[in-house]
């Protein structure tokens, strides 16, 4: 067998001598594996040598002549070489301008015969290079279902850092992103809407899972969001949503997939944009959530506030050097705009309208009354009494911008507490003087100060000594006060205070 003549051949660049040689080989004993082989690498070195654009015809009928030769599985090195090849064409293709589409979905059905390395560096770079050119295309599920998911490698998994620095989103996390966007539901031109029901079930596990395993990943859960909301009916959709929506709560998007599941209602869907641009999220995040924001404001006539959102959106497009969206160059170029002044924030704005969004999250959680007994200013954290039984202390600044010492609290706790701090989930004032009453009140009585000491009592209410100075009070004397209830951790019982 002239395979020895035929390798030196082809690796002397005779490649029309060595494709003669590997042809008549072939010809002469087709069923042996030796001569598809040979010829198998003859037909690779043309195909290696075509792979620039202008020899896009050529690329193919090279590779239609390997995929005829119907090569058997045990071919690795072969296929797998033929894989970085491929890429190569793929990624010459997406260079022109417009990027050929169907020249490369036509690459795609042609390779599939082949046995490539899975996982694999090779079988990741033509994943690189058909991701790019068939991301935004009706085709791209079919492509992803053959290459599957289960192929991706722990390097695809890793975040890309660019020469300039700057970190490129995972291969892995791209894909799932894009395969979730191809599995939402489409509209044709005849208003038909086109929507995989089955097939979004059984992907949104792979969602979830990759966001638990790789929390680091920002947009997975976002579209496990979106296809939950595509996949539940008008009396089930918040009931799939709401579970999931609990867990993310402090990521913005999550709030605006809850204004998208209670659009019919304006002004829960208003509150919903409220309480997204309350999450601590990177500003360029949340051009359209603000965007979103402005519009209700002007339908509104909130001018002050709308101008306010305005100018975020304009320092972000600034930044980044995008441009400004037309809609909102058309908002500025309105009467109003000049008229109106910006604020600065409209945080304080937010937090008053963020109540119908959160009784749409947490509806179904009872609300408990506390009474605020003691308030952190600097660090946003009060100190609570629900009764006797349940006390402690949480974080509220995120709800509220001032909370006093004797207010009352409507508040939803998540769960228990843990060494007495509590998360809560929900916390707004109320007005509930009866519920105050439990915990402070009035008192008429006598003042009781034993000789030789600084404090005293009020009935039974303890007085500080700060008190008994600021108010001038002696022992005997007819007094009227607030007094407060408070727990003594030394003596481990209730008591009170006057204030």
């Amino acid at each position: 067998m002239p395979s020895k003549e035929i390798k030196e051949l082809r690796q002397s660049g005779r490649l029309q001598e060595a494709l003669e040689m590997a042809r008549a080989e072939f010809d002469a004993d087709p069923g042996n594996i030796w001569t598809k082989r040979n010829l198998s690498w003859v037909y690779y070195e043309y195909l290696k040598a075509s792979t620039e654009t202008a020899h896009h015809d050529d690329f193919v009928q090279w590779l239609q002549q390997m995929v005829e030769l119907e090569l058997p599985e045990d071919e690795k090195m072969l296929f797998d070489s033929l894989a970085f090849q491929v890429g190569k064409m793929v990624f010459a293709l997406l260079r022109e301008e417009p990027i050929p589409v169907q020249k490369i979905q036509h690459l795609a059905e042609l390779i599939r015969p082949f046995h490539f390395t899975k996982p694999s560096d090779a079988y990741s770079f033509i994943l690189k290079g058909f991701h790019k050119g068939l991301k935004d295309t009706g085709y791209y599920g079919d492509f992803i279902d053959w290459w599957g998911f289960e192929n991706l490698s722990s390097k695809d998994y890793l975040k890309e850092t660019l020469p300039d620095g700057k970190e490129m989103m995972a291969m892995a996390e791209q894909v799932f992103i894009s395969y979730a966007k191809y599995l939402l539901p489409k509209r044709d031109a005849h208003g038909e809407v086109h929507f995989d029901a089955d097939k979004a079930h059984r992907f949104i596990p792979q969602l979830e899972a990759l966001a638990e395993a790789h929390p680091g990943y920002q947009y997975p859960p976002y579209f496990q969001a979106k296809l939950l909301l595509a996949l539940g009916d008008k009396e089930d959709m918040l009931s799939a949503l709401i579970p999931f929506a609990r867990k993310k709560q402090n990521d913005f998007w999550v709030w605006e997939i809850l204004a998208e599941a209670v659009q019919s209602d304006p002004e829960k869907v208003f509150s919903c944009h409220c309480r997204a641009l309350l999450c601590n999220s990177p500003e360029e995040m949340l051009v359209g959530a603000r965007q979103k924001m402005a519009e209700g404001m002007i339908l509104r006539g909130l001018y002050d506030e709308a101008k306010t959102e305005i100018e975020q959106i304009l320092k972000v497009k600034e930044t980044q050097g995008h441009k400004v969206p037309a809609i909102v160059s058309n908002w500025m170029a309105q009467p109003w705009y000049a008229a109106s002044k910006s604020l600065g924030s409209n945080k304080s704005f937010y937090r008053t309208h963020t109540q119908e969004a959160e009784d749409v999250l947490f509806g179904d959680l009872a609300e408990e009354l506390v009474f605020v007994e003691f308030v952190n200013s600097d660090k946003g954290m009060l100190n609570f009494i629900a009764s006797e039984d349940k006390f402690g202390f949480f974080k509220f600044d995120r709800f509220l911008k001032k909370v006093h010492p004797g207010e009352v609290l409507s508040v939803r706790f998540n769960n228990g507490a843990k060494g007495g701090r509590y998360t809560v989930l929900t916390c707004k004032k109320s007005s509930n003087e009866a519920f105050k009453s439990q915990f402070q009140k009035e008192l008429v009585g006598t003042v009781k100060i034993k000789p030789g000491t600084a404090f005293g009592f009020l009935g039974d209410a303890y007085i500080h000594s700060s008190l008994v100075e600021k108010y001038k009070l002696v022992d005997g004397q007819n007094f009227k006060g607030q007094i407060r209830k408070t727990y003594d951790s030394k003596k481990e019982k209730w008591g009170w205070k006057l204030i």
